[in-house]
């Protein structure tokens, strides 16, 4: 089982340099990550959400794969490729994968102008070499799946106080 976690930080920038952390880590295999979300909050107000996995790409390269063998097993692998990208791309598209779209607009309806959050999704981690390479960014824990034990150490880790609750976030489970 996943744990979704979603911090908050106090500019717009820090939450991309999370990010790139996480991915970092990821090459280095001390996280997996099935989902993660850059959600930054301009000063006007309005959000902008930054999704990792592009599904009408992941959508359009397992579509053109089936639409080739298709292809070639009914001698039309050009058309088969064709047709199997196209419908691969929309499938992505539409497909709701990871975390809730609905639930990242509203968070990110909570964030203040200015401000940025990070949602990870995470499959599995080294929770221990992860807090420490994390310590580095202070940020708000918004949510999180986890133990109360564990979400306790994710606040320390980001320089946060004990656990407060967040009006108008619905509580996870």
């Amino acid at each position: 089982m996943s744990d979704l976690v979603v911090v908050a930080f106090d500019d717009e920038q820090t939450a991309f340099r999370v990010k790139d952390r996480l991915e970092q880590m990821q090459k280095e295999h001390l996280i997996e990550l099935e989902d993660l979300v850059v959600v930054v909050r301009h000063q006007d107000g309005k959000p902008d959400i930054k999704q990792s996995v592009n599904l009408a790409g992941v959508g359009a390269l397992s579509g053109s794969f089936w639409g080739l063998l298709l292809g070639l097993i009914f001698f039309m692998p050009l058309f088969g490729l064709a047709i199997g990208a196209i419908t691969g791309a929309l499938a992505g598209h539409f497909s709701d994968y990871g975390i809730d779209d609905k639930f990242i607009k509203q968070v990110a309806e909570t964030i203040q102008p200015g401000n940025s959050a990070v949602f990870m999704l995470i499959k599995e981690s080294t929770p221990d070499k992860v807090l420490a390479q994390m310590s580095e960014f202070k940020g708000t824990v918004i949510q999180t799946s986890l133990t109360e034990e564990n979400e306790q150490k994710l606040r320390e880790a980001f320089g946060e106080a004990p656990a407060q609750a967040v009006p108008g976030i619905p509580p996870m489970g």
